[in-house]
Parts: C-alpha cells; sequence; structure tokens
C-alpha cells in the first residue's frame, strides 16, 4: 500500500515510516525542510506542506493522491513559535478526514494520548480530543492508538529528559518522584500501527499502548541511570512547587521557538502521572528493562546524557556573556574608542566601538530565538576570531595583559562550538 505518514520526521513517526517501509509498503512524508527531511530518510517519498496550513478539505486534496491509508504521528506539546495546536493537532486533522473519503483513504489510524484526567482541559489534550471525537463520527474506518512514555533507541522530549536526570551527579533531585508512569516500547508502539495497518487491529479500535507495569517515576530515572552505567546515586524528592519557576522559564523558551519537555503542559500531566485507562491492546508489551536491554548504551549515549542539561545552560552562558561585551563599552565609550585612535580618528574609534558592541548584543539575542541560533553560533566564532586577528595586529600585547582579553576570548569559541554541534533536538 502507499501510505501516508504525518509526523514522519518526528520520534514515533520517523519508527512507524521505517517498520512500515520494512513491511513492503511504500511510505510518503510531509517536510517543511524537505533537504533535511531526504537526508534524515531517503527511503520516504517527501512533499513540502505544513500541517497548520493544511486547515481545509481541499488543501489535502493534492497530498491525498495515490494515498490508500493515512497514519497520523503528527503532534506538538504547547503552543509555541513553531506550533500552533488548534491549527496541526485538531482544524487541519478535521480537515483530513472531509477530504479522506472523496479520495478513496482506505483507514485513518491516529496516534493520540490519554486525554481524560487532571490536565484534560490543557489545549494538547483538549485538541487531540476534539480530534479523535471528530474521527470517530467520521464516516471512515479509523484506529485510535494512545500510548504512554514512549521509549526508543534514540531519545527526543520526554526521553530524552529521562536520560539527562539519569546522568546528573552524585543526586537526581526530581519533582514528581512519586508519581506513577507507564512506558511503552518505541518498537511496539510500530508494531501495533503495522498491525492496524494489516488489519490485525480491526476498525473502530480505540487502544492503549502501555508495558506491563507502572512505576514511580524515581525509578523509571534509576533504570534510565543503570542502563547508562553509571554508579547508584540516591534521588531528592523536590516539592511540586518547584516545577512552575522552571516551567515557567520553559514556556518562555518555547515562544522564542525552543522545545522543552520542561513546559507547563509536561508538568500539568505529570502531576497524576502516565498511565492507561483506555483498553490496552491485545498484543504482548515489553517492560521497560526489557526495552532499555534491547540495546545496550554506548559512550555516545552517555555523552548525550550529560549534555542533555547542560545545554540551555551554555546557550544562556553565551547569549549573556556577548550582551554583557557589548554593553560594557557603552559605560565608558571613550575609554573603548581610545583603544583606537593610534589608528583611527576619534569619531572613526567611536564609531567602531558603537558597531562592534551592537554586533555582540546582535548575537547574544540572536542566539536566544531558535530560528536563528545556528546563525548567531557562527557569526560568534567569525566574530571572535576576527577580534583576536585585529587585535592581534593592533595591540599585540595584550596577549600578555594580566587580565588576559585575548586568552579569555579562546575558552569562549571552544564553548561556541561546544554549542553548536549539540543544537540539533532531533
Amino acid at each position: 500500500m502507499h501510505i501516508l505518514v504525518l509526523g514522519a520526521t518526528g520520534f514515533i513517526g520517523s519508527a512507524v515510516a521505517t517498520r512500515l517501509i520494512a513491511d513492503g509498503h511504500a511510505v510518503t512524508g510531509l517536510g517543511r525542510d524537505l533537504a533535511r527531511a531526504s537526508r534524515l530518510n531517503q527511503n520516504i517519498n517527501w512533499l513540502k506542506a505544513d500541517l497548520s496550513n493544511l486547515t481545509q478539505a481541499s488543501d489535502w486534496t493534492p497530498v491525498l493522491a495515490d494515498i490508500d491509508m493515512v497514519i497520523n504521528c503528527a503532534g506538538a506539546l504547547q503552543d509555541g513559535l513553531r506550533d500552533d495546536l488548534a491549527a496541526v493537532q485538531a482544524m487541519a486533522m478535521i480537515a483530513l478526514y472531509a477530504a479522506a473519503k472523496p479520495a478513496g483513504i482506505r483507514r485513518i489510524i491516529q496516534i493520540s494520548a490519554e486525554t481524560e484526567g487532571a490536565a484534560s482541559d490543557t489545549a494538547f489534550l483538549a485538541t487531540k480530543r476534539q480530534a479523535d471525537d471528530a474521527l470517530k463520527a467520521s464516516s471512515l474506518e479509523w484506529v485510535i492508538l494512545r500510548p504512554s512514555l514512549v521509549i526508543g533507541r534514540n531519545a527526543y522530549g520526554g526521553t530524552a529528559l529521562l536520560r539527562g536526570l539519569a546522568a546528573l551527579p552524585f543526586a537526581l533531585p526530581l519533582v514528581h518522584a512519586d508519581r506513577r508512569v507507564a512506558t511503552v516500547a518505541l518498537d511496539d508502539v510500530a508494531e501495533a500501527v503495522s498491525r492496524a495497518v494489516s488489519g490485525d487491529i480491526v476498525a473502530g479500535s480505540d487502544y492503549a499502548l502501555t508495558g506491563p507495569e507502572t512505576m514511580r517515576l524515581s525509578d523509571v530515572v534509576i533504570a534510565h541511570r543503570r542502563w547508562l552505567g553509571l554508579r547508584e546515586a540516591p534521588f531528592i524528592a523536590l516539592p511540586d512547587s518547584f516545577a512552575r519557576p522552571i516551567s515557567a522559564m520553559a514556556d518562555l523558551a518555547g515562544w522564542l521557538g525552543w522545545r522543552s519537555p520542561l513546559r507547563s503542559t509536561a508538568m500539568r500531566v505529570m502531576v497524576e502521572g502516565v498511565h492507561a485507562t483506555s483498553e490496552v491492546a491485545p498484543m504482548p508489551f515489553l517492560s521497560l528493562d526489557s526495552t532499555l536491554g534491547r540495546h545496550s548504551s554506548g559512550i555516545q549515549d552517555l555523552w548525550f546524557a550529560r549534555l542533555y542539561l547542560l545545554k540551555p545552560i551554555l546557550i544562556l552562558i553565551l547569549s549573556l556573556f556577548w550582551l554583557v561585551s557589548g554593553l560594557v563599552p557603552f559605560f565608558a565609550l571613550d575609554q573603548a574608542a581610545s583603544h583606537f585612535h593610534p589608528f583611527l580618528s576619534p569619531a572613526l574609534s567611536t564609531a567602531t566601538v558603537v558597531a562592534t558592541s551592537l554586533a555582540d548584543i546582535a548575537l547574544g539575542l540572536l542566539l536566544l530565538y531558535r530560528p536563528t541560533a545556528r546563525l548567531a553560533l557562527l557569526g560568534q566564532i567569525g566574530l571572535a576570531t576576527a577580534y583576536l586577528l585585529g587585535g592581534s595586529l593592533l595591540e599585540p600585547a595584550l596577549w600578555l595583559d594580566p587580565i588576559g582579553p585575548y586568552v579569555k576570548v579562546l575558552p569562549a569559541i571552544l564553548l561556541t562550538l561546544v554549542t553548536l554541534a549539540i543544537l540539533e533536538e532531533r
């Protein structure tokens, strides 16, 4: 069959697409950046499209040409710079259902979530529920699958956070440490989709996908720590109120384009834990230990885990470094300009200081904005190198200055290179 997988560049969608290709199906995916999507998986036929723009049935007509079945693995945790939950998780899906019947779509398989509970009024679950209800009310063949916390060989979002927490040194500080969490292997999610495609899971099924046990969040983190090969460490149960300032900062980062798993929606969901309330799909599921044990961890997993929680800190430090370096000269403009007096006129010296200071400030701000972060890091490396080369020519004696204005730039460049290396989220 020719199957359209929505969200094929994502954590779940990419695994589902790979499984369907292995099953012998042709897979088409949607991507906003076709060049990057093609690099991620060359076996998928990629179409350039953004779900947030497919909110009318007519928008889907060219997308659904020659498609036999649709699997929706797309979604977002919370509204932000790059995510519009109402458009992506509700409006686009309802438009898809309206277009599917005339296009001859045999079945739609929806990867959803447990939408009831303490966080049911969040936009994430409300839009999921709206799409689920609309699909059930349609005349289409449908299957809805509701995974619990998905654990895979790769890591993104909540899975990445678990690894980052597990790799903390000395102790494991946790909010909601005693909440019950059910997990499901990513391979089992892909298996369930494969069964729904083949008809082994019949139309009209609404199933939870969850492993055989629920565990405390602290035990889930400890299991990941064992998998990483690290020594045991005590965990510190932090009060729930500790999560509020963290989620507030994460929400702000979301509006700047950073998709943190610590945003307020995730914290709301975790208040009552992650567990299945729907009927569990009639198939075997791996336990957490079995899921992790399928693949031994390597040094790259340990590096990722240790760097994951350092990444936002590195970005903030670099941003602050460039902002401060750009602002300080304005408090002593004449003194800063005096370094150029042997080579430039006073007016040109002042203009040079103002221009370079504004460039520093711009690079510091651009780093905080996710779409321009990579460009900002490259700009920081280029400008810092230019400062060193220019300064070495104009005032080489500063290399021996006790304060070390040139020497300190070298570790800043190295820190920028590290941040650039770990910038990508998936």
